[in-house]
């Protein structure tokens, strides 16, 4: 079906460097008024450090947004896949100094 309307469209580039992606097994998020902080990072066993591979920074109507679209494609995944089990949470010593933030 083409867009009856051409001058709506974007087009998004996506570079090979991106493309490839960045690993994440952790995602701290904290806020402020007017902006979402999601720093992910990748934690790996034994290693007692770890570092933030990626920080994306959102408006709180952006992250709402971007609640409500994992929601609607985690329900899919379940509907197609079957139901994802959560591991266990196992306590971690993450006391960055910022606001108590929850992954």
């Amino acid at each position: 079906m083409e867009n009856p309307n051409p001058e709506n469209q974007l087009n998004i580039e996506l570079s090979e460097e991106v493309a490839e992606g960045i690993y994440s097994n952790l995602a701290i998020i904290t806020h402020s008024p007017s902006e979402f902080v999601i720093d992910f990072i990748k934690i790996m066993p034994g290693v007692p450090k770890a570092r933030v591979k990626s920080r994306i920074l959102l408006t709180p109507q952006h992250a709402k947004r971007l609640m409500m679209a994992l929601s609607e494609n985690i329900m899919k995944y379940e509907q197609l896949h079957g139901k994802i089990k959560e591991a266990e949470m196992n306590a971690l010593p993450l006391n960055f100094g910022g606001p108590k933030a929850q992954a």
